[in-house]
């Protein structure tokens, strides 16, 4: 059919007309429903920041930065790029409003379009959608556990099968410049076998040689060192910890020794989820830690970490399936423990809760159960589930009705049971 009128949508940059603008808002239905029974809360962010925050953020030496950005100049000498990804967003966000003075750990997810200057292709537009969500403020290896069980739970629940996931880690300021290094001298030795851009950055970044979508460079980097050779033992030790949870979840996945991400603010562990029917372009969702960024750009110094899913990527692995619509929220609970044999109890529990359409919360620093029943109180939840030393012998946990004040002591078998037939009533 012939083009009418004279104008066009800019390359890269379309439209969606209600056929396809409703399975949009069914992903985005589904984002908000899984996000919120994780507790994390919407954030907006603006299209546009300052350039020096993705610079400085993402890192000058990586193809974002280099060639894919939207930028403008401003007023004096100041430069605006259209945002390229929403972590960095967050972050600055968290800061301006001081989120830390009175939020210890903060979750936020958010919706909306990003903007690279790249080759249109199935699943990658120059205006693209993402779905992601931040967790700032917390170390803990049961926070990289929740975001990937955050991430697979809202994929499964948008109806995509198939995925597989993937995780590495990439090291710390600690053990990364000794990996950079032994990096580098590989790097050297196989110098006129690389790219131009692998040759380029061999001495400012050569992590990015690991990146590089360049099938020979991608040969090269499986015969080098890789990260996990030179890792710390506070690195290895998460690496582990992370790799215990996911198990304890019973969510499969692999070890990609050469995984690292497009973005230099990645620290220690990184993963992606790959998915069907997408071609050359499979990876469909990634993320991982970011403990230096907040530091980087002005804060504290705390840990970070994150995810996006790339929503047009999600859309492709979707063709032809319909999009469930969500159910109703089941009940808002928190999770209390207390000693750390009963927050892996418990932690496994809070998955499969929210697998059942709960909102489903816990604490993540080792606080007292009476600094964890004041937060519980605080947040506003129907029930509390109690287990400690006693409990955890016993194979029972406690139920308080937080409105009642009324505590039963319930069968761990019997808990989701339980608490359905509770929240129900």
């Amino acid at each position: 059919m012939a083009r009418i009128g004279k104008y066009q949508a800019v390359k890269g940059m379309g439209d969606s007309f209600p056929e396809e603008s409703g399975r949009w808002r069914a992903l985005e239905n589904w984002a908000c429903s899984v996000a919120g029974r994780f507790g994390y809360g919407e954030i907006r962010t603006p299209l546009v920041e300052p350039t020096e925050l993705f610079v400085r953020s993402i890192g000058e030496e990586t193809d974002i930065v280099e060639k894919e950005m939207f930028t403008f100049p401003g007023s004096g000498n100041k430069s605006f790029s259209l945002r390229p990804e929403g972590t960095a967003g967050v972050v600055r966000a968290c800061l301006e409003g001081n989120v830390f003075a009175s939020n210890p750990l903060a979750r936020y997810f958010y919706l909306g379009p990003m903007f690279r200057r790249e080759r249109p292709q199935a699943g990658r537009r120059r205006q693209f959608h993402q779905f992601g969500a931040e967790a700032l403020g917390s170390r803990h290896p049961a926070l990289d556990a929740e975001l990937i069980d955050l991430l697979l739970l809202f994929l499964e629940e948008c109806g995509l099968t198939g995925w597989t996931l993937a995780v590495n880690s990439v090291g710390c300021p600690e053990c990364r410049p000794a990996y950079r290094e032994r990096l580098g001298r590989y790097l050297e030795e196989v110098e006129e076998k690389l790219c131009d851009n692998c040759r380029r950055r061999r001495e400012t970044n050569p992590l990015r040689a690991l990146d590089c979508k360049n099938p020979g460079c991608r040969k090269l980097a499986a015969a080098g060192p890789k990260p996990l050779d030179s890792l710390c033992p506070d690195c290895s030790s998460h690496l582990a910890a992370v790799r215990e949870l996911l198990t304890g979840l019973d969510l499969p996945f692999s070890l990609d020794p050469l995984m690292v991400r497009g973005l230099d603010y990645y620290t220690s562990l990184v993963f992606e989820v790959t998915g069907p029917a997408l071609g050359a372009q499979d990876a469909v969702a990634g993320g991982g830690r970011y403990d230096n960024l907040v530091g980087e750009l002005g804060g504290p110094d705390l840990g970070a970490a994150g995810f996006s899913v790339g929503l047009e990527r999600l859309l492709l692995g979707l063709a032809g399936k319909e999009i469930p619509p969500v159910p109703a929220p089941a009940g808002r609970l928190y999770l209390a423990a207390v000693g750390p044999e009963s927050f892996r109890s418990q932690f496994n529990l809070l998955s499969r809760l929210r697998r059942r359409g709960f909102t489903a919360l816990t604490d993540y620093g080792k606080r007292s159960l009476k600094a964890q029943m004041r937060e519980a109180n605080k947040l506003g939840v129907d029930r509390v589930v109690i287990r400690g030393p006693e409990e955890l012998s016993a194979g029972t946990v406690k139920i308080k009705d937080m409105e009642s004040g009324k505590e039963t002591t319930v069968p761990e078998n019997e808990t989701i049971t339980s608490l359905t037939r509770c929240i129900s009533s």
